[in-house]
């Protein structure tokens, strides 16, 4: 079922059925923007954009007058657009940011009923999927401010499957995502019959403190069936995945400015399916009957049928999405581009912003490049953060 997100939600009530509010609203009205941060934000798109100071100073007039009324400023959209990309760059946890510059941003601030957000949530999917050359895209909806809170989405990603606790205290389904599946239950979502791939709706928190469930059509999750070239028995265990990552439950910060829902897409590096998703022993945990649909022998770790069993998942992924003509990356080309992104950096006597822990591929790291670097791992602003830990999915 679909509730389309008018008045009160049955079983999703304001109040103790509902998470807290993310990050500095559990405590009642978000801080005003630091001075500091606003002023370090305008000097960056200043330089960026090839102002004058006399127009950088009266723009900084405009806001500081905006911020006395309202504890608040409302960026233009050519800031906003800056903010979003630079956020991007900034982001220490990102091996694609060679692709910073191409970022199309959607500027979807107005809209605040849950089925405009629900509408626009879906077209940003179809506009990134783009017949499945992935666009990198980000659509930023309204910031937290004195008036009340911006929406939010309890999504961990657009698309996601649902994990179904079980009596026995196993999980059907993804594990990551059982908390975030009790949600929707209680906003009156329910598949015909649970299985391991069944789509979440979307859960959109508005200001008001009300939690609705959105269908997601199976089209919009472009999804793949796992198969590999030459082992068909990797065919009959079912397994499929979504096309392509839609991040949705970080903050964008820019200039002090918190825009809560923010989701944003890019495109999938291989092993993130194939050795963390569907095999992590948290998430799916399919690694043996992996193993086994391919014909490997698992009798002996001496055998190295798990790290086999890896890498001809990762060659099934790449695969089976090269069938589909939905883009995905290779870990060894991810790395190689990101490993360009950085020397072109280091020309321009810029420190590259990196956590190695989340470049290095979870395998064959050694063979990849980002693996004998070190990076400076600051975090600058604008910037994407995590007020809480996600509800999964």
């Amino acid at each position: 079922m679909s509730n389309e997100g008018v008045g009160p939600v049955p079983g999703c009530p304001v109040g103790a059925a509902v998470p807290p509010p993310r990050g500095p609203l559990a405590g009642g009205e978000p801080p005003e923007p630091d001075p500091a941060e606003v002023a370090d934000f305008f000097e960056q798109y200043a330089a960026a954009a090839g102002l004058a100071d006399l127009d950088r100073r009266a723009r900084l007039d405009e806001v500081h007058a905006q911020l006395a009324e309202t504890g608040s400023y409302t960026h233009t959209g050519a800031e906003l657009t800056f903010g979003a990309k630079q956020a991007w760059r900034n982001h220490t946890r990102c091996v694609g940011k060679l692709y910073w510059r191409s970022l199309t941003v959607r500027d979807r601030r107005r809209l605040s009923h849950p089925a405009e957000l629900r509408d626009a949530l879906f077209d940003h999917l179809r506009w990134a999927a783009n017949g499945g050359r992935i666009r990198p895209t980000i659509s930023i909806f309204a910031p937290d401010g004195r008036p009340g809170p911006g929406p939010r989405l309890h999504n961990r990603q657009l698309v996601g499957y649902a994990g179904h606790r079980q009596p026995d205290g196993t999980v059907l389904g993804d594990p990551a995502a059982a908390d975030l599946t009790e949600l929707a239950a209680r906003c009156g979502w329910a598949p015909a019959e649970p299985g391991r791939f069944d789509l979440l709706p979307l859960l959109i928190e508005t200001a008001d403190g009300r939690v609705t469930a959105h269908d997601l059509a199976p089209e919009l999750a472009f999804e793949v069936p796992i198969r590999h070239p030459d082992r068909p028995g990797l065919a009959a265990l079912g397994l499929r995945w979504y096309g392509f990552p839609t991040v949705s439950d970080m903050t964008l910060l820019i200039g002090g400015i918190r825009y809560p829902m923010a989701p944003f897409t890019g495109w999938y590096v291989a092993p993130e399916v194939s050795a963390r998703d569907l095999t992590d022993p948290h998430r799916y945990n399919l690694l043996p009957d992996i193993a086994a649909g391919l014909g490997l022998p698992t009798g002996a770790d001496r055998t190295l049928w798990r790290d086999r069993a890896l890498v001809e998942l990762t060659a099934a992924v790449l695969w089976s999405y090269d069938q589909a003509g939905i883009r995905i990356d290779d870990h060894h080309a991810a790395t190689g581009r990101f490993h360009q992104y950085t020397l072109a950096e280091q020309r321009r006597g810029r420190d590259v912003e990196a956590e190695w822990a989340w470049l290095i591929p979870p395998i064959s790291a050694s063979a990849t490049p980002v693996f004998h670097q070190q990076y400076s791992n600051r975090e600058l602003r604008p910037n994407f953060v995590r007020d809480r830990p996600p509800d999964g999915g």
